[in-house]
């Protein structure tokens, strides 16, 4: 078998000076409170293992679970980066909606606040995602990621949370962004994965200083199970998912998967040393294959948005919903 080590140790330094565990746990416990309520219970298992980064969002559901597992944890709150995000509307009531995140964690601070989709979604207290009758969403147009984010660099002024970033950003948004921005986003989370591999984003990332977080690292079934990805962890004795993650962390590329099975945690940070040569291989899979928010079948939006809005329109290939 292939040496392995473990990774969770690694960290990334920010452009403000903040490091960040490379690999990170994921807080999402899908849509039911069944799922939610297990949360707690995997990271608390997570920390056990190692793990010293996890990622939630207000959209989860799962912020009280995470601020749970870490009091109960025992591991020191200045050891756990905590990273959540605004989400998309609450755009026009940053502050307020930060509070909220505080208040759900039960935590005094939070090491990274992403703003975790550039549009902007009407409020309504009892749903996230309110519609017109034509099924699209109802955009919240009072107000701009810009605007957001002029409210975003306001909080690090607080002392609440050490850095700030943004998710699902493409290379048109952050330029928007640029426009009036005084402070360089630390973070862009993005779906990043060998099927899409955001080569023009990491570069561009690169040059402004921004760190790339990936989710959907592993990229499920539909590269896992890519005969190249299958051959390559044959030959390393190791899992698919080990493959992929060493794929990326030899890109520098922060990853966030969830799970909540106490031996794939384990496998997830201890990954191969890959050639350069293997590597090579995993890069030429790149196809501009999105696997998640692909396009409404209906619509034809990703979330209230066209894919020219959100800078996608050079993706290939896009699954249909």
């Amino acid at each position: 078998m292939s040496d392995s080590i473990p990774i969770v140790t690694r960290k990334v330094r920010l452009n403000n000076g903040v490091e960040i565990p490379i690999v990170g746990s994921g807080g999402y416990g899908g849509q039911t409170k069944e799922g939610i309520l297990k949360v707690k219970d995997w990271l608390l298992t997570a920390l056990k293992n190692g793990y010293r980064h996890i990622d939630t969002a207000s959209i989860y559901g799962t912020e009280k679970s995470v601020g749970q597992a870490v009091r109960e944890s025992g591991v020191p709150r200045e050891e756990i980066f905590v990273t959540t995000k605004l989400p998309w509307n609450r755009h026009d009531a940053v502050r307020e909606s930060f509070e909220e995140s505080l208040a759900n964690l039960g935590l005094d601070y939070v090491d990274l606040y992403l703003m975790h989709f550039p549009q902007s979604i009407e409020y309504r207290k009892d749903t996230i995602m309110p519609r017109n009758p034509d099924g699209t969403l109802v955009l919240n147009t009072k107000v701009t990621f810009n605007d957001s984010w002029a409210e975003m660099e306001k909080l690090l002024e607080t002392g609440k949370v050490r850095a700030i970033g943004v998710s699902n950003f493409s290379i048109k948004t952050l330029e928007q962004l640029f426009k009036t921005a005084k402070i360089t986003p630390a973070v862009n989370q993005v779906e990043l994965h060998p099927y899409l591999a955001q080569n023009e984003l990491r570069d561009y990332c690169q040059r402004k200083g921004i760190a790339l977080t990936a989710y959907t690292p592993s990229g499920y079934a539909t590269v896992r199970d890519d005969p190249l990805i299958k051959s390559l962890a044959e030959k390393y004795e190791v899992t698919p998912t080990q493959i992929i993650f060493a794929w990326h962390l030899a890109r520098n590329t922060i990853i966030v998967p969830k799970s909540e099975n106490s031996e794939r945690q384990q496998q997830n940070i201890r990954l191969p040393t890959v050639s350069e040569e293997d590597l090579a291989k995993i890069w030429a899979l790149d196809r501009g294959q999105r696997i998640c928010n692909g396009p409404d079948a209906a619509t034809g939006q990703v979330w209230g948005w066209t894919v020219e809005q959100l800078g996608w329109d050079n993706d290939r290939y896009r699954p249909k919903l």
